[in-house]
């Protein structure tokens, strides 16, 4: 049996990208990241869903809310211990890099 709160290496470049620290600003864990939509074609103005976040949904990790201009990706409980386990690894987040983010993820209580 697999562990399904562990994160592949694709989902943790993921994590990584979205909430890194730019201009002294971090994306909010718990509001999520913002997923683009389709501009064209048949899936016009539908979530334009990543293979990595796809994974991340079909094991309950992360849901989508489409409310708004962007939807939002956002982690479920289950999801934000997967990101408690990856932050607890002392490679996995450059401290310098992912700071905000660490300590958002500190004030969360566990489950």
């Amino acid at each position: 049996m697999t562990d399904d709160l562990h994160l592949t290496a694709i989902e943790r470049d993921l994590i990584r990208h979205e909430f890194m620290t730019r201009f002294d600003n971090a994306t909010n864990v718990i509001e999520g990241f913002n997923i683009k939509r389709w501009a064209t074609g048949p899936k016009k103005g539908q979530p334009k869903i990543s293979g990595a976040v796809q994974g991340l949904m079909d094991r309950g990790l992360l849901t989508i809310i489409d409310q708004g201009h962007w939807p939002k990706a956002v982690f479920t409980a289950r999801g934000l211990q997967a990101l408690k386990r990856m932050a607890a690894q002392p490679r996995a987040l450059d401290p310098e890099r992912y700071q905000l983010f660490l300590d958002q993820l500190a004030l969360i209580p566990e489950v």
